[in-house]
């Protein structure tokens, strides 16, 4: 037993010395130290980060051939396994933990020794055999984890905010249909959850849309710096063992495969201190999810009751809501939406700390910032789906109670203000509240305007325009 123990693994070297690397593993040396190193959280990076490496190491295998920096017979190789390896393949191959060695140095490595011995199989050689092909010297050629790590997580960010800024945009149309829908009807309007002057659901809603659309343009703006990319710039930004040409013909065979709007870094230095573009960009998701926070707890308490909350409107009922109370049905969408939205606000925090971390020519936190914004992203990208298609697309809206509570509302005597002014209604609402009777029998009551002056100037639909009531009506 122990000679098939054994068997099982291969031996590797580094400056630090052997190491067993399990025999069918495509990683190696420094990527069975990191798994020694940081068992932390048994997840690793996300496929579209993992992806965006080998795209930048398909790109600078490319140019490296071009140029003539890179012998042909490997680099041809090199782009053959990152094809391999884009199409799906040798994904479980991929295991550094995300809480790793600062940098992503061992993340980028896992890449380096996965893509090297794809390559050496496909020359006919072995495994852990890097004299066909070597991680470092051919795979990692004109490169370091400095500029390929910050850069990959650029392209990781741009590719997958694409389909949260859609999600988004379907988002903010539904809002707007249920806006068109409910515009009819009339609600007390809300403020300090006070009685506040009659609003339109419909008019609700219409906010909720254009907080969202706000919101999701604020994404779309910070993306814009994203696009700089400081590849070239190899260990701290002056583009060390890189050839002049480099720099600007991988950038552009990167945007090519990618369909992204990519440039090259104007300096380099900057695009590797700083990692202001993600707090940035991570800043646009807070504002993203304080928004459906506010719109997620409004759908709450609206939709509360049945009898003895709001009830203004029906959210879908999606699950039964209690283990104990039969019939009973949550909210159970919403009340998902604000716990993602509240992880987004902690990722954005770490994140936040992780930036002002670094140090001179580099900021060794970008692993944490990377998980906390792919994280940040995937969750808000799929909860707004949810959230559209379970929740908010199939809300219904119970108006006559809505109309109900526009007309009792003590917040219709503000319309009285520019007739019998601020002192008299102030007199009108404290009455009401004193007698229980709605303000419109104690104006009766009290003969402050007549019958077909109350019909006019109390018509809750009406209120919920801007006009201005004179002396005489």
């Amino acid at each position: 037993m122990n000679n098939e123990r054994i068997d099982s693994f291969r031996i590797e070297k580094d400056y630090l010395g052997e190491m067993r690397v399990p025999k069918d593993a495509y990683y190696g040396v420094q990527t069975a130290r990191a798994i020694e190193n940081f068992p932390i959280s048994g997840q690793s990076s996300p496929p579209v980060f993992t992806t965006s490496i080998v795209q930048i190491k398909k790109a600078a295998a490319m140019v490296h051939v071009e140029i003539g920096c890179l012998d042909s017979r490997i680099g041809n190789m090199i782009i053959l396994a990152c094809d391999r390896i884009l199409n799906g393949e040798f994904q479980d191959q991929f295991v550094v933990d995300v809480y790793q060695a600062g940098a992503g140095t061992s993340h980028h490595m896992n890449v380096n020794e996965v893509i090297a011995n794809i390559a050496i199989e496909m020359l006919g050689g072995v495994k852990g055999d890097y004299s066909v092909v070597h991680p470092n010297d051919h795979v990692n050629y004109g490169q370091s984890t400095n500029d390929v790590y910050p850069t990959a997580m650029r392209i990781a960010a741009l590719q997958s905010s694409k389909k949260l800024i859609k999600n988004l945009y379907a988002l903010t149309e539904t809002f707007n249909q249920k806006a068109k829908s409910f515009d009819s009807v009339v609600k007390s309007g809300r403020t300090h959850l006070q009685d506040a002057v009659p609003i339109r659901v419909g008019q609700e809603f219409s906010g909720y849309a254009a907080s969202l659309l706000k919101a999701a343009r604020g994404i779309e703006r910070a993306s814009e710096s994203l696009k700089d990319l400081g590849i070239g710039g190899s260990a701290v930004g002056t583009g060390i063992n890189t050839h002049p040409a480099y720099a600007g013909k991988v950038v552009e065979k990167i945007r090519k495969m990618t369909n992204l709007d990519l440039k090259e870094s104007k300096n380099r230095f900057e695009s590797m201190q700083s990692n202001a573009p993600f707090v940035e960009f991570s800043g646009a998701l807070r504002t993203v999810s304080v928004e459906l926070i506010r719109i997620a707890n409004d759908l709450r308490l609206m939709n509360s009751g049945p009898n003895t909350g709001l009830g203004e409107i029906n959210l879908p009922a999606a699950q039964p809501g209690s283990s104990i109370m039969p019939g009973k049905v949550n909210p159970v969408i919403p009340e998902m939406m604000n716990m993602v939205c509240f992880s987004v606000i902690g990722n954005d925090v770490s994140i936040t700390l992780a930036a002002q971390a670094g140090q001179f020519e580099l900021n060794v936190m970008m692993p944490v910032i990377q998980y906390k914004l792919l994280d940040a992203v995937l969750i808000l990208t799929n909860a707004v789906r949810i959230f559209n298609e379970k929740c908010v697309s199939g809300i219904t809206v119970n108006a006559a109670r809505c109309q109900d509570y526009a007309i009792r509302s003590l917040g219709i005597v503000t319309v009285l203000n520019p007739i019998i002014g601020y002192s008299k209604a102030a007199e009108v609402v404290k009455e009401s509240m004193r007698t229980g009777k709605s303000a419109k029998e104690i104006i009766q009551q009290q003969g402050l305007l007549s019958a077909d002056q109350i019909d006019q100037v109390l018509s809750p639909i009406s209120m919920t325009e801007s006009q201005v009531k004179g002396g005489s009506v």
